[in-house]
């Protein structure tokens, strides 16, 4: 079936929106620093009759759209910052920024939820509010939706439920993927120092040496989850950075790794901090050495509301028809802060099929799929498909009498 079979007629015509995507790719901005596109959006909410409030968590926007005299409120929400990437991508709509790229699709979000407005402030088929929610720096840990959230964002801005949606490679272009429960993975970074005594590496008696229980401690890193996770739950520590002295003959004064770790579960991730810090401290102690141990909670698991996600669930069938939805998918390890709101209010949280997931990595690939990486494009096809969920679920949730 194809996903064009059941959106609703005015997305036919979508050309409009292809420009404000591709515009908005153009001209990346990173967290927080996204005034083009801010203003690009109140705008265009503006023209359509929405009301708009800008400055939530400084560059986020809510768009409000009331209709009849209905009571009920539902929040849909789209990301809009960038990655600090260098696009090598060379069609027309690359990047003009250097190290700034649409890279993970908040482009293509943002204008789903654009054209979901623009369609809901012509036929205002329902009654009730919506709330258009345009959120700055949900990448790179700045944690955009936890700072609209402390800025007032549910007190000013009433939800009865809250609804976000990311492409992804699903497999299936303009397919929907989601569960009723733990649905992306918890993200946390941690820093573990050893602090020793520098010396000529030729005399390393004279000195006491912070690489050694690095190298040991990313060892025993490796087998950590094993240790203290049931193998009936999923978690993750990966070491991903280390550094030593900038020279090869010296013993620095000090050394370190880093790395993240994933998880669907508190309880897990406590664990594994818990054993994470015991080992660090052991072994820097074994190795005469201190360790300094950071460990930041980013963002906690995406956890879907079952109500709310059998709600979308049925709006996505409505739209593209059942083979098409996945609603028992298996959780990601990927994050998002997304959680932060489905903390705040109930909710469901879903992906939306991009492509096939490929790199392109001969020449200047154009329009690899697959997330955060230096060829990826949104693809542009599903923007009715995103726009037609977002405007059914509103209209389906808001109905009017």
């Amino acid at each position: 079936m194809s996903p064009t079979l059941k959106l609703v007629d005015t997305f036919l015509d979508y050309s409009q929106f292809v420009s404000i995507r591709r515009d908005i790719h153009a001209h990346p901005e990173l967290g927080f620093e996204e005034h083009r596109t801010s203003g690009i959006v109140a705008r265009l909410l503006r023209d359509w009759g929405i009301d708009v409030h800008c400055g939530v968590a400084g560059t986020g926007v809510v768009g409000v759209l009331k209709v009849g005299q209905g009571t009920r409120t539902i929040g849909l929400r789209a990301d809009m910052d960038a990655l600090p990437l260098q696009e090598r991508n060379q069609f027309e709509h690359r990047s003009t920024h250097d190290n700034q790229m649409h890279a993970c699709g908040h482009d293509g979000h943002t204008t789903m939820l654009l054209a979901a407005a623009w369609h809901l402030s012509q036929t205002r088929n329902f009654s009730g509010t919506v709330n258009f929610i345009f959120q700055p720096a949900e990448e790179m840990g700045k944690a955009g939706a936890k700072k609209m959230i402390e800025d007032g964002l549910f007190a000013r801005f009433p939800c009865d439920a809250i609804f976000g949606l990311h492409n992804f490679s699903i497999g299936n272009v303009g397919g929907f993927a989601l569960n009723d429960g733990a649905f992306m993975a918890s993200s946390n970074t941690f820093k573990v120092t050893m602090t020793g005594r520098g010396t000529h590496a030729s005399m390393p008696h004279t000195g006491i040496d912070p690489v050694a229980p690095v190298l040991a401690l990313a060892t025993a890193l490796r087998g950590l989850v094993a240790q203290v996770i049931p193998s009936t739950e999923r978690a993750l520590l990966a070491v991903t950075q280390l550094q030593g002295s900038v020279a090869p003959n010296v013993i620095p004064d000090s050394a370190w790794l880093g790395g993240t770790v994933r998880t669907f579960s508190v309880t897990a991730l406590d664990r594994i901090e818990e054993r994470l810090r015991t080992l660090a401290t052991h072994i820097a102690l074994s190795c005469e050495c201190e360790a300094d141990i950071f460990f930041r909670r980013a963002s906690p698991p995406v956890i879907n509301h079952a109500a709310e996600a059998h709600f979308a669930a049925e709006v996505m069938r409505e739209i593209v028809g059942p083979d098409l939805v996945n609603d028992q998918f298996a959780g990601v390890l990927t994050a998002e802060d997304f959680s932060h709101m489905l903390l705040a209010r109930p909710g469901c949280y879903a992906f939306i099929g991009n492509g096939e997931g490929k790199h392109r990595l001969e020449g200047h690939g154009e329009g690899a799929c697959i997330l955060h990486n230096t060829s990826y494009d949104f693809n542009d096809a599903i923007i009715p498909v995103g726009a037609s969920y977002f405007v059914r679920l509103t209209e389906r949730w808001l109905k009017a009498d």
